[in-house]
């Protein structure tokens, strides 16, 4: 087929003379513009325009379909990461709806709750309390080892090696005793702080649900909008200024630069080292079409890294997003 592309200025003239001339003109006709703004039309698209957007037109000059500018892949990697991110948030945001049908299953009132954390707490206490009646045991063992010892010396004999190594054995005992009780130590004070959080949290669900009226608003309530780092937009002009408010936060507790700063996306680098907090904040439209900003944070993939991830430090980072960006935009 005769290759057919007309510019702007001479559409009409071309449009013309392939109506009268040639029946090829009934078929699909294209329409794109280039970096230049020059307009172009054509019945083929030349493989070095493909990948601007495109308008397909019928014979009546109608557009009946469109093709969208084909992206890069910096805008490829930030709509993935994007994607991400949105997944990231809905898994949170269901895992707290399931926490929450599980927590108001379980327990009938808050008296239920205090006599389950008041058991676990016993509970505990018992492995403790066993825990340290081991280290006692080891310790006096370690003490009728060491004065075996100091006889046989003081007696000017060598002390045998199975005895020194008995000792040894006994001292390392010592260690992971004192290792198990605290970590049973803070194995308490973990169940502690999440029974606490439960029954907060059972306390504003079952006033939301006796009094509806004192719910939030919003789709995501506060305390889950806190527990996963979301704000949501009210306005268009919120919006914006909640945008630039996140860059300061980003800044006040992000240990990594920034990598990537876009309208929709800011993202520091990946972690390096044990200690780096790796901060992402993206603007992402939810299912009701409201603007969110979501706080996504990243530790070095290692055990270390996982535990920073799961500490206190990061929990308070993620529920202080909120109400910063609320307080920056003057809400």
């Amino acid at each position: 087929m005769q290759k057919r592309i007309c510019s702007a200025s001479i559409f009409l003239a071309c449009s013309i003379f392939l109506c009268g001339s040639h029946p090829a003109f009934a078929k699909k006709m294209y329409k794109w513009v280039n970096e230049q703004g020059e307009t172009t039309f054509s019945d083929q698209v030349p493989p070095e325009n493909s990948q601007y957007r495109r308008e397909s037109l019928n014979e009546k000059g109608r557009v009946v379909e469109v093709t969208e500018q084909a992206k890069t892949k910096e805008q490829q990697a930030m709509e993935n990461r994007l994607n991400e991110l949105k997944k990231a948030q809905e898994k949170v945001i269901a895992q707290q709806a399931a926490n929450d049908k599980v927590l108001l299953s379980t327990f009938r009132n808050l008296e239920d709750m205090q006599a389950s954390l008041y058991a676990k707490m016993q509970s505990l206490d018992t492995q403790r309390n066993v825990a340290q009646g081991n280290l006692k045991r080891v310790e006096i063992q370690l003490e009728n080892q060491q004065k075996k010892a100091a006889e046989l010396e003081r007696n000017g004999k060598k002390v045998p090696s199975f005895l020194l190594n008995e000792i040894k054995q006994t001292e390392a005992q010592i260690q992971a005793a004192y290792a198990e009780i605290n970590s049973h130590i803070e194995k308490k004070n973990r169940a502690k702080a999440e029974f606490e959080a439960d029954i907060e949290r059972f306390k504003f669900l079952t006033l939301r649900n006796a009094d509806p009226s004192k719910a939030s608003d919003n789709n995501t309530d506060n305390q889950t909008a806190d527990q996963i780092g979301l704000y949501t937009c009210e306005t268009e002009t919120l919006c914006n200024k909640a945008w630039l408010s996140a860059h300061e936060f980003f800044k006040a507790h992000a240990t990594t630069p920034i990598d990537t700063d876009t309208d929709k996306l800011i993202m520091g680098r990946s972690p390096t080292i044990d200690s780096d907090l790796s901060l992402s904040i993206s603007k992402i439209v939810d299912e009701n079409k409201k603007l969110q900003l979501f706080l996504d944070i990243r530790c070095r993939d290692s055990s270390l890294g996982a535990e920073l991830c799961a500490s206190q430090k990061v929990s308070a980072i993620r529920s202080a997003f909120r109400s910063f960006i609320e307080a920056a935009v003057g809400k």
